[in-house]
């Protein structure tokens, strides 16, 4: 079953400039055309992307500065709209969505996992991943049609049970400031989980980490693809990307490679290595 289904998507921006001159873009969105003798220039961001993704995915979105994957990254994750084309996700057009479905989809739909992290500083773990169920309290029953309120344990015991999969069972009273970077990733990735999204978009979720932690975070990544979980990580480092399982890579707003991994690296048999690697080092420097 598809989750995400994108034909012809576009994104364009319209911006003025002197007449004469061609505006300056963004890092981002960098091919630039003159739209009309009154110097209007458009940025074309993307040039019709085809994408698609099953469930049970792990994909990473590459490419150079320039190339287009943020500006995929946002529509994928309902932060922007497209100018063009049509994205089905989990069988919703947001093409034409309003700012409500947007807001629903984001929030039921999408689990987010950022570089920083985005957890709220004076709450504790169990209380960062809780958030997003007290934004959602009320839930549409499906069979029975109507709305039941979600109770306070209800919502406590779910986030209880995502920071358990991710490994924190003894760490949900911790503040942020209280855990590692790659305890606090794992704080945020159940709170992606907490949900139970379509997939969980991750935006270069190991750059603020060492790579003792890269190693930790992206086993945890495979672990939950191996159990179920579609993932699609946005990165412009190669040897994470070998962790996933198929390689879209994006140029001058098109997509211009979408690959299989045939080599797949495991990440905790790497991490494993890596710290046998660290303890032999640090007899031979005692």
């Amino acid at each position: 079953m598809s989750v995400i289904q994108m034909q012809g998507i576009k994104r364009e921006y319209r911006m003025e400039g002197k007449p004469g001159k061609k505006a300056k873009a963004s890092s981002e969105e960098t091919s630039v055309e003159e739209a009309s003798s009154e110097a209007e220039v458009v940025v074309r961001a993307l040039r019709g992307v085809d994408f698609s993704a099953e469930a049970g995915e792990f994909v990473s979105v590459m490419g150079p500065s320039g190339s287009g994957k943020s500006t995929l990254m946002n529509i994928i994750g309902c932060l922007d709209k497209p100018s063009g084309g049509s994205y089905i996700l989990d069988g919703i057009e947001t093409s034409t969505s309003n700012s409500d479905t947007f807001a629903y989809i984001r929030n039921r739909k999408i689990g987010f996992v950022f570089q920083s992290f985005n957890l709220l500083a004076r709450t504790t773990a169990l209380e960062n991943v809780e958030l997003p169920l007290f934004y959602r309290r009320r839930e549409k029953d499906e069979k029975r049609g109507f709305l039941k309120s979600q109770t306070a344990s209800a919502r406590r015991e779910r986030a209880m049970e995502a920071l358990r999969e991710v490994g924190l069972e003894t760490r949900m009273d911790h503040f942020p400031s209280q855990l590692s970077g790659g305890q606090q990733q794992r704080v945020a990735i159940a709170r992606a989980m907490v949900n139970d999204p379509a997939f969980i978009l991750a935006d270069e979720p190991t750059g603020n980490l060492d790579t003792g932690m890269t190693l930790e975070i992206m086993g945890l990544f495979q672990q939950l693809n191996k159990q179920g979980k579609t993932i699609i990580m946005v990165t412009h480092e190669p040897e994470l990307a070998a962790y996933t399982r198929r390689i879209i890579t994006l140029r001058d707003g098109e997509l211009v490679s979408d690959q299989q991994v045939t080599d797949r690296r495991s990440a905790l048999d790497d991490l494993a290595q890596w710290n046998r690697d660290h303890v032999l080092l640090s007899e031979q420097t005692a």
